[in-house]
């Protein structure tokens, strides 16, 4: 596993324990250089993709970028500028020939069940190619999906049941969660699993569990220890958009 995801582990718990307020304060932030991935959710009209399928091709398209062997080469640069500070995922949707055209733009395209997405490089916002800024970000609501049984060997996305989520904000939510996950199965030595899971093209299974699963699952104030004696990764939002700063959006559970 590449070494690019390592400045995640460093920020991990003290990220999740801080302040809400403090979540979304950019302040130390040049405009000029935020940084976000692209994720382009494929969503025809008809017919429209499965919303879990989509969400999770989403987190695995997103985790399959960091992890590309270009991570350590062409695309390195930039990977490396935007880990080192927000990850920011902004998710649009595109079909037809606004579809075709992300593709030619650096990225990593993954399909669950018919459904696809494809995430992009990391790149400056304030030079978001036309390609992508002409998608629209809105309008990314899809039916709920009724999933069948988590594949073996999947790692489980819980998405916050108290947290209504459209599937563009939830598709950037669960690509936080697949990135933390293999940042923090490498970093505690987990090898042969992370291995396991790029068998399985690092397929994971979103679900919604019941609040009181979530609850029970949710770390509180140590998330080291609720990945130290559980295998339970949190992905807090800073609240940007649609959520609360603060909010914990995605539970992650290695099997």
């Amino acid at each position: 596993m590449t070494a690019i995801l390592t400045p995640l582990v460093d920020r991990y718990a003290s990220w999740l324990t801080r302040p809400a307020a403090s979540a979304a304060d950019t302040s130390d932030e040049d405009p000029a250089e935020v940084r976000a991935m692209p994720v382009i959710l494929r969503i025809e009209r008809d017919p429209q993709p499965d919303r879990t399928a989509l969400l999770e091709a989403a987190a695995a398209a997103a985790l399959a970028v960091c992890l590309a062997p270009e991570a350590e080469g062409e695309w390195h640069p930039e990977l490396r500028a935007w880990v080192n500070g927000r990850i920011r995922k902004v998710s649009r949707r595109a079909r037809g020939a606004h579809w075709a055209a992300v593709h030619d733009l650096p990225g990593v395209t993954v399909e669950v069940d018919g459904a696809e997405a494809r995430a992009l490089v990391p790149m400056r916002v304030s030079q978001t190619p036309k390609e992508v800024s002409r998608l629209q970000i809105s309008g990314s609501e899809l039916p709920a999906s009724a999933p069948g049984p988590v594949p073996a060997g999947a790692p489980v996305l819980w998405l916050n049941p108290d947290v209504p989520m459209t599937a563009g904000k939830a598709a950037a939510q669960v690509g936080h969660a697949t990135m933390l996950l293999a940042a923090l199965m490498h970093a505690s030595g987990q090898h042969d699993a992370l291995e396991n899971w790029a068998a399985l093209d690092h397929r994971t299974a979103v679900r919604t569990p019941t609040p009181a699963a979530w609850a029970a699952a949710h770390p509180g104030a140590d998330p080291e220890a609720a990945w130290r004696d559980h295998g339970v990764v949190a992905v807090r939002d800073a609240g940007f958009t649609e959520v609360a700063p603060g909010t914990v959006t995605v539970l992650a559970r290695w099997p």
